[in-house]
């Protein structure tokens, strides 16, 4: 059986020089990695796998872009939190 979770919705708005592109894309989705959630990341109209680089990167998010994290799953808000640590630190850029 598998846990039933809500989904966790959550905002925030990039802050990095470069937004979502390969690095800061790539270090999302390393970061999300063995956690049980699935995440997805929305930009407008658009939505990408928050597993995908090519994905992340294919939003064209920038910097000042508001993005929509969603996340299920047995870890959906540890997935969110761990998202939002990595924007925080501006990606480590």
């Amino acid at each position: 059986p598998t846990e039933a979770a809500e989904e966790v919705r959550d905002e925030l708005v990039l802050e990095n020089e470069v937004g979502l592109h390969a690095r800061p894309a790539a270090l999302l989705a390393r970061s999300l990695a063995g956690l049980r959630a699935s995440v997805r990341v929305r930009l407008g109209d658009n939505e990408a796998d928050g597993a995908s680089v090519l994905g992340l990167m294919g939003l064209g998010a920038r910097k000042g872009d508001r993005i929509t994290l969603l996340a299920d799953g047995a870890d959906a808000q540890q997935a969110i939190q761990q998202v939002r640590d990595l924007a925080a630190r501006n990606f480590d850029e």
